[in-house]
């Protein structure tokens, strides 16, 4: 009897991490192969190019903006159930884009989609974790980030296939069978949680989603129109004003959509700014190196996304080994070498970033870059949720994910007004003559993600409690 409970126990947990793990893939998948397909949507919706850089910049304002809304309303409501509402939406959005007749149409399905990944990303993340005891969790994350790292390097390889060899609509339609599958067998095996029984904050709720949709607006803009033009100065004014009274809000409001005593738990605030660091720089740096490889040396997009495998897979490889290990021997140790091993190596590509240093070099130097990363990849998010209590989980998952999505935009925005300074897309030289200062700004950032590592302890100090391990769905 206790060996079947087990066993029974095992494959549930293994369709947790697998449906958990299937929905991450296909929302990070999605935002990648788009930018492969630009110019073709460009072609047949008879549009500009800039104008339709909006099917990527609404997808991540509406992303960034429903982040710690979903996490609230899945701590309320339940985990599973608006997790399945979110793959839903992704899902339905996602035909929606396949079949929209204009860029218009387009831009509104794309943006319901990233409203889909908000939802779907942050509980995802959070199923997973609260399904697992503390001491197993670094192991299980790691396979979860490697799943998102094989997102990633296949993001540009298929969409390029997708795109020339078939159609780009079928980026989208790829999405259906996916979304429908882990819709229906989520229903019957993913375990429901939720987080503290509270009234949901609906003013903290508009505060924070028009205050991050101002500020990532502003981000996005800057690079287009100038950080000293009167719309981005006037959007980042209102939306730090309107974090701020967010901020102010929430350290009266009875029940909280964000306690903010959690940025009193050290492994929480670090964590997440590192976090905030360690996604700019990857972000930032894989954008310009994207850029590199097609402006400057004149790679076609799915010849740039095989040269760049070595960099984007490694995640698929090491984050599982790194998270397992993680287990064994803290924390702290894996994430300081690893993000010490992505500013070194991200230091190599501004240093040796020249026309005259072959795509064979760059890769070596992107590779070592990509093992410190997945090296981080589960660590970093481990420690910031291992801080917190079961009941708190979802709300530090939201946090997370916020940072992640903020340090991406912020560091994309810095890093595209140094390349801005010193270059621009004119010719290969002047693209060179911008990448190579806007790797130092990745390096820089890098750097101080390690820094910040620092002060991160190796092993969890509010959640490995015997009572919160016992009270796990399927941990026995």
């Amino acid at each position: 009897m206790t060996d079947t409970r087990s066993t029974d126990s095992k494959r549930h947990l293994g369709w947790v991490v697998g449906l958990t793990s299937t929905a991450y893939f296909m929302v990070v998948l999605d935002a990648l192969v788009v930018i492969t397909a630009l110019p073709h949507m460009q072609r047949d919706l008879h549009v500009g190019l800039s104008s339709l850089q909006w099917t990527v910049n609404a997808y991540g304002i509406a992303f960034a903006a429903g982040i710690i809304t979903a996490a609230a309303l899945g701590d309320r409501f339940g985990r599973r159930r608006l997790f399945i509402c979110g793959v839903v939406l992704f899902t339905v959005a996602s035909a929606a884009c396949a079949v929209a007749p204009s860029a218009g149409e387009l831009i509104v399905a794309r943006t319901v989609q990233g409203l889909g990944g908000a939802i779907v990303l942050p509980l995802s993340l959070t199923i997973l974790t609260t399904a697992f005891p503390a001491e197993k969790r670094g192991m299980i994350v790691g396979v979860y980030g490697g799943l998102a790292g094989l997102a990633v390097a296949l993001g540009p390889v298929v969409g390029g296939v997708v795109t020339e060899g078939i159609d780009w609509h079928w980026i989208f339609w790829l999405n259906v069978p996916i979304g429908a599958a882990v819709a229906l067998l989520g229903l019957r095996l993913l375990p429901e949680s939720r987080g503290t029984a509270e009234r949901l904050d609906l003013v903290g709720v508009a505060l924070i989603t028009t205050g991050v949709v101002a500020l990532v607006w502003a981000l996005t803009r800057a690079g287009e129109i100038g950080w000293s033009s009167a719309e981005t100065v006037a959007t980042l004014t209102v939306g730090v004003a309107l974090v701020g009274a967010f901020v102010g809000w929430e350290s009266r409001v009875e029940a909280p959509m964000v306690p903010l005593r959690l940025f009193a738990i050290r492994e929480f605030a670090i964590g997440n700014l590192t976090t905030c660091l360690m996604s700019g720089a990857t972000f930032a740096a894989a954008f310009f190196v994207t850029q590199e490889f097609q402006f400057a040396r004149g790679y076609s997009a799915l010849g740039t996304g095989l040269r760049l495998l070595p960099f984007f897979a490694t995640p698929m490889f090491v984050a599982p080994v790194a998270g397992a290990l993680s287990d064994r021997i803290g924390r702290r140790t894996i994430m300081v070498a690893g993000l010490t091993l992505q500013a070194v190596g991200f230091v190599w590509v501004a240093a040796r970033g020249s026309l005259d240093t072959s795509w064979i070099e760059l890769s070596l130097a992107l590779l070592v870059a990509g093992i410190g990363i997945s090296m981080a990849l589960p660590t970093v998010p481990t420690a910031v949720l291992s801080a917190v209590s079961h009941d708190e989980m979802g709300k530090a998952s939201g946090v997370n994910y916020m940072a992640q999505r903020l340090g991406a935009v912020f560091a994309i925005a810095i890093a595209t007004a140094v390349f801005s300074s010193y270059g621009s897309l004119g010719t290969p030289a002047t693209v060179t003559a911008g990448f190579q200062p806007a790797l130092w700004a990745c390096a820089a950032l890098a750097v101080l993600a390690a820094i910040s590592a620092v002060g991160i302890s190796s092993r969890s100090r509010t959640s490995t409690s015997s009572a919160e391990t016992a009270e796990l769905p399927l941990a026995a």
